[in-house]
C-alpha cells in the first residue's frame, strides 16, 4: 500500500510518503533536492515487514514549512509520534542528507531505535564551509549574500577546478545547484532549516554501542560527494556493531539496482 499523505503541524502542512503496511516502523529521509517518494524503490522488497513514513523534509517536495527558518530535531521528533507512539520502536533509513538526520535521531532518541541503515551519509564528517555557512551568524549573512551574488563564487570555484584543488565532479555538483536563481534560493533556505541536524559522531557512535543498535552504511566507491574513508573511521573499534559496505557506484545510491543490498540488513532478525 503506497499513499500521499498530510500533516498539519502548527502553521504547517507536512506531506509525507506511506509504504507497506508490515507491523514494523521504518522512518526514511531523503537526499538533498529529493522527496520521500525516492524510498518507493525499497517497498516491494521491505512492505510486508516494515510500514514505510517518508516525509518531504522543509522546503522539500510538497510539504509546506510556515514555521520560520529553521526545523529543529524536537520538531522532527513531534511529527514522528504523530504518526507512531513514542514508546514503539523504530528502524530508520537515510540518503544523503537524510543519513545526517538519522544520526541526529541517533544522538537524541536511542532508546527508541533497533536498526539504521544509511546510503552515502552526511554528517559523519565537518564540512567546514556547511558549518561555516549554517552554525555562524556572519557566515549565514554571507552564505546568503553569495546565492544571490554568485558570480565571483563561480570564478572561484571555477578556478580551483582548473587547478585540480577540487574533483571536476565536484565543480559541475556546484554548478547543478547553483546555476539557477531559484536553486540557489531554495539552497540557502534548506541549509539554514536543516542547520540544527548536526550530529556528533562520537556520541552517535557511543549511543550505538552502549543500546546495542545495529548500524548499516553503503557508500558508493566513486562518490567523490561523500567517501567511505569517513564511514570506516567512524566504524573503527566496534565493526561489529557499525558495518561498512562500499558499493561499485557513484552517489545516487537509491536505485533499484542496489535497493536488495541496501533492504537487506533491515530483514535480517
Amino acid at each position: 500500500m503506497a499513499g500521499n499523505l498530510w500533516l498539519t503541524y502548527r502553521r504547517s502542512v507536512i506531506h509525507y510518503h506511506r509504504f507497506g503496511n508490515g507491523p514494523e516502523w521504518l522512518f526514511c529521509f531523503h537526499g538533498y533536492g529529493e522527496d520521500g517518494c525516492t524510498f518507493s524503490v525499497l517497498e516491494s522488497l521491505l512492505g510486508e515487514k516494515y510500514t514505510l513514513i517518508a516525509f518531504d523534509m522543509p522546503f522539500h517536495g510538497q510539504t509546506r514549512w510556515e514555521e520560520g527558518k529553521e526545523f529543529m530535531p524536537d520538531q522532527l521528533v513531534e511529527l514522528m509520534e504523530m504518526l507512531v507512539p513514542a514508546n514503539v520502536p523504530v528502524s530508520l533509513c537515510g540518503f544523503s542528507m537524510g543519513g545526517r538526520v538519522s544520526l541526529q535521531l541517533l544522538q537524541q532518541i536511542p532508546d527508541r531505535i533497533r536498526r539504521v541503515v544509511l546510503a552515502a551519509p552526511d554528517g559523519l564528517h565537518k564540512n567546514p564551509w556547511q558549518r561555516f555557512a549554517t552554525q555562524n551568524r556572519l557566515g549565514n549573512r554571507l552564505f546568503g549574500y553569495v546565492m544571490r551574488q554568485p558570480g565571483w563564487f563561480f570564478k572561484v570555484i571555477d578556478l580551483a577546478g582548473w587547478l585540480k584543488l577540487y574533483h571536476k565532479s565536484l565543480v559541475k555538483f556546484v554548478h547543478y545547484y547553483l546555476d539557477d536563481a531559484e536553486q540557489r534560493k531554495l539552497l540557502y533556505q534548506r541549509w539554514t532549516a536543516m542547520r540544527y541536524f548536526n550530529p556528533d559522531p562520537q556520541l552517535v557512535k557511543k549511543n550505538a554501542e552502549i543500546r546495542r543498535i545495529p548500524v548499516w552504511l553503503f557508500f558508493g566507491l566513486f562518490d567523490k560527494v561523500i567517501v567511505a574513508s569517513h564511514g570506516h573511521r567512524f566504524a573503527e573499534g566496534a565493526e561489529s556493531l557499525i558495518h561498512v559496505k562500499e558499493l561499485t557506484a557513484g552517489h545516487q545510491l537509491l536505485r533499484e539496482k542496489y535497493a536488495s543490498v541496501i533492504a537487506a540488513p533491515l530483514l535480517n532478525d
